[in-house]
């Protein structure tokens, strides 16, 4: 897939189940707030997600659909308090979330290298690690935001009848370094050997796509099946080539609702080739 400017609109319907979703991610450890915002379009209609923590408490969570759009592009989407704008394709994007008392942000964010194609479970997109600026309102007052992120677009048919589970990971550990899988489980797996795990790592000043050969991720539950550590190994094409190793544990999480689907959304601290940064880590499954 050739990711040019183009992509950046909604793709056009392709048969039936078809969805398309921008979402964004930010980590900003250092104020100590961290949220995720998406916006969607399904049948016609338009979705809205946003989440934003403060700490380890869920200052806000809000969702959405069958929303009417106004317009063609993503700015005619207004969804759970959600809205969005590009200000240069590829490039600069906007993003707020209100949840009125419950907290809100508006953020700028700004792609610092390539985007890197991801796919799996009948989804097709990419990702870019992004510089993220602006400010989050939580318990009443106004925090500013100087952080690294994460802007993704997927469009695609899933097919929750041959999956029981999607895990995400996007770990921004430096200006010139993130990690992104994807683990897809088929419907009559029982544990993470049978995943289809797909991954990319993006490095270098500015960062691009870095293949990886046979990624592996393995994670840590709790009784109630919220993730709460995480493990990865990225094995390259070459057999004598050795893992680039990379951990992480949970700073704060919850869970949503979203009918046929639960989506546990979390915010980790990753390392990885004595780097320290964190990451978003979500696990969507059936119910």
């Amino acid at each position: 897939m050739t990711i040019d400017a183009g992509l950046e609109t909604p793709r056009p319907p392709a048969g039936r189940g078809f969805s398309d979703a921008i979402t964004f991610a930010f980590g900003d450890e250092a104020a100590d707030v961290y949220g995720l915002a998406r916006v969607g379009l399904a049948d016609g209609a338009g979705s809205g997600l946003g989440v934003l923590f403060a700490g380890r408490s869920t200052a806000a969570a809000r969702a959405e659909g069958g929303v009417a759009v106004s317009g063609d592009g993503w700015e005619g989407v207004a969804a759970g308090g959600v809205t969005t704008a590009t200000a240069e394709p590829l490039q600069r994007w906007t993003v707020a979330f209100d949840a009125d008392a419950d907290g809100a942000f508006a953020l700028e964010f700004t792609a610092l290298g390539l985007p890197a194609e991801i796919e799996g479970g009948g989804m097709t997109g990419y990702e870019q690690l992004c510089r993220v600026s602006g400010t989050a309102r939580v318990a009443g007052r106004s925090v500013a935001i100087d952080c690294l992120g994460q802007r993704g677009h997927s469009w695609g048919s899933p097919d929750w009848d041959r999956m029981s589970m999607a895990r995400t990971v996007g770990a921004w550990l430096d200006p010139a370094l993130a990690v992104v899988i994807s683990a897809i489980r088929p419907s009559k797996a029982s544990d993470h050997a049978h995943d289809d795990v797909r991954a990319v790592v993006l490095e270098g000043s500015p960062p691009a796509p870095v293949a990886v050969g046979e990624p592996r991720l393995s994670t840590a539950f709790d009784a109630d099946g919220h993730q709460r550590r995480a493990g990865w190994e990225l094995w390259p094409d070459d057999e004598e080539g050795y893992a680039r190793r990379g951990a992480g544990e949970v700073l704060c999480g919850t869970s949503l609702d979203l009918g046929r689907l639960r989506l546990d959304c979390a915010f980790f601290r990753f390392r990885m080739d004595g780097r320290e940064g964190v990451g978003r880590y979500d696990v969507l499954r059936r119910t």
